[in-house]
């Protein structure tokens, strides 16, 4: 199962954590890691950078993969404890092409790529991430040694590591989540979109990352409220469920709480990430 590593916030923004917390510390240095560079979840968090927006370093089957690196992304990688070397990454995925998710998937490919002279690297991302008013600049798609735009429902493969699409979210730019393995944990990430019924049958994993930026449902916003992630959880009944992408209003809660109290209700294990947080496998 895997751990919670409180590591020092890079950031130095967050809240101050249980001691229940820092009792489940572990090394970095285990066989695979999940490390969130990031928390931050809409417009305002991120432009304040009251969280980090550096996206989801996975290290598994000596394989490293980035997910969504939005702004601040080298940044939090350059001030992680231990750092985390971009040029050593195998893969970059983009679930979708929004600035919070995107917004340094050029510099992350030129670190990826030693700024282009070492061709290496799979990037992964949805068609109008690379198309109709592209998040990746022309002469940087020459550096990785392979580009593949993403489909939904499909699985892909970067070396050993493999992850599967979730069907097309609701949410006005073209999203997928993802479902992969962590040794042998399945783990899925529940990006931006809308709440609807089929999430439930696709999300059926041990360990639920998912991103809930509003405290209360609005209306007419294709993101999920935290009423959303209880009824998820609810029909999911993952192992663990790790809050993240926080907007405004989950912020002002204080995430922390609400997953203390929602571990006591919902009588599974429930952690609000913060910027640093480290599950390690």
């Amino acid at each position: 199962m895997a751990k919670v590593t409180a590591n020092q916030n890079f950031s130095k923004i967050g809240e101050r954590f249980s001691l229940q917390e820092r009792k489940l510390q572990t090394r970095e240095t285990s066989p695979g890691f999940i490390k969130f560079l990031g928390t931050a979840g809409a417009r305002f968090v991120m432009i304040r950078q009251l969280r980090a927006s550096g996206g989801l370093w996975i290290s598994t089957k000596g394989k490293n993969i980035l997910v969504d690196p939005g702004p601040g992304s080298i940044v939090c990688c350059a001030r992680s404890k231990p750092k985390l070397d971009p040029g050593k990454l195998d893969a970059i995925i983009l679930t979708h092409k929004h600035l919070d998710h995107s917004n340094d998937i050029n510099v992350m490919i030129e670190a990826m790529t030693e700024g282009g002279f070492k061709k290496r690297g799979v990037v992964f991302a949805p068609g109008d991430a690379l198309e109709k008013d592209p998040v990746i600049f022309n002469y940087v798609k020459e550096f990785p040694e392979k580009i593949e735009v993403l489909s939904p429902n499909k699985t892909y493969n970067a070396g050993e590591f493999t992850f599967e699409t979730s069907m097309r979210h609701i949410h006005p730019a073209e999203t997928y989540g993802l479902k992969f393995k962590m040794g042998k944990e399945s783990v899925g990430l529940l990006v931006d979109t809308k709440y609807f019924k089929e999430l439930t049958d696709f999300y059926r994993v041990d360990i639920l990352i998912i991103g809930v930026v509003f405290f209360e449902p609005r209306p007419g916003i294709d993101h999920l409220s935290l009423p959303d992630a209880i009824q998820l959880i609810k029909d999911i009944k993952p192992k663990k469920t790790i809050l993240t992408h926080f907007g405004m209003t989950m912020l002002k809660a204080k995430p922390h709480i609400l997953a203390e109290r929602l571990k006591v209700e919902l009588k599974t294990e429930v952690v609000a990430a913060y910027d640093g947080l480290n599950l390690a496998f």
